[in-house]
């Protein structure tokens, strides 16, 4: 656990240097130490940050923790690197990516159980009320959209209210990976359209054909749909083990902010198993 913490802070100080970060000098605490901070509170406590700030609150670790309402404020100030920290984790995943395969898919995260939706204050609009049909169960919260490599990395997320279709959000992807990719995909991203885009600048979205697709695939792709696609699966999961069964947020931006961080942990995590 020292040797990732090490890793994490390194990263984060290294990034906030190399694009010329200035902080106040009278702060005790640097950015970098702040950032630090919440993903050790994501990878191992389950996304309590009080718990993370205990846990680093020593000499060996950061000399000068701030308290409870301070780190909050300094976090959220500062929660925009986080996106730029991905960005340059995701293009290392992509380098790495030989094959060039990839797979994408959306996972739920509910803000509260079913019967306290109307006493819910983090959102309160009709928009978040999704529905699963893997587990046919509605939802409160958002979805994640999240495109990963062969292994599982993730280089591409975002965020959509949960009763955004997955389909209709598939064009919001930047796609930004290499030509000669080819992206696996289920039953819900069967838009023709955008795969004849894709395929002029060099990608392949192969989607779970439905069965009265006009546009068949082969049986040997079939196949390979079923393989690739465990990956996203289990990133999937990775990503709902870290997270406990109730995220405690006050404002949507705090919500959006740690449920983001998820993602981010499951980037460091597969770095932290290259780096071994």
């Amino acid at each position: 656990m020292d040797t990732e913490i090490i890793i994490i802070y390194c990263i984060c100080d290294d990034y906030l240097k190399s694009i010329h970060h200035r902080e106040d000098p009278q702060c005790l605490m640097s950015d970098g130490e702040v950032m630090t901070t919440a993903l050790v509170a994501v990878l191992y406590y389950g996304g309590n940050f009080a718990m993370a700030r205990r846990v680093l609150d020593k000499p060996e670790y950061i000399t000068s923790m701030l308290s409870k309402s301070r780190f909050s404020r300094r976090l959220h100030r500062i929660k925009h690197h986080y996106l730029a920290v991905f960005a340059l984790l995701a293009e290392m995943w992509k380098a790495l990516n030989d094959k060039q395969i990839y797979s994408l898919d959306t996972f739920p995260v509910s803000v509260c159980d079913n019967y306290r939706i109307p006493r819910a204050k983090v959102y309160q609009e009709k928009i978040f009320h999704g529905y699963t049909p893997s587990k046919r169960r509605y939802f409160y919260g958002l979805k994640i959209h999240l495109l990963v490599t062969e292994v599982g990395q993730p280089v591409e997320f975002f965020l959509t209210p949960g009763s955004f279709h997955d389909g209709g959000c598939l064009p919001l992807f930047d796609f930004d990976i290499p030509a000669g990719s080819t992206v696996y995909a289920d039953k819900s991203y069967n838009l023709y359209w955008l795969e004849d885009v894709l395929k002029e600048v060099g990608i392949d979205l192969l989607p779970i054909r439905k069965k009265n697709s006009k546009r068949k695939l082969p049986p040997w792709t079939i196949y390979l749909q079923n393989v690739y696609r465990k990956a996203v699966e289990t990133a999937g999961s990775l990503i709902n083990q870290r997270m406990p069964r109730h995220i405690h947020a006050v404002t949507a931006a705090c919500f959006e902010l740690k449920v983001t961080l998820f993602i981010l942990a499951l980037s460091f995590s597969h770095l932290f198993k290259v780096a071994t």
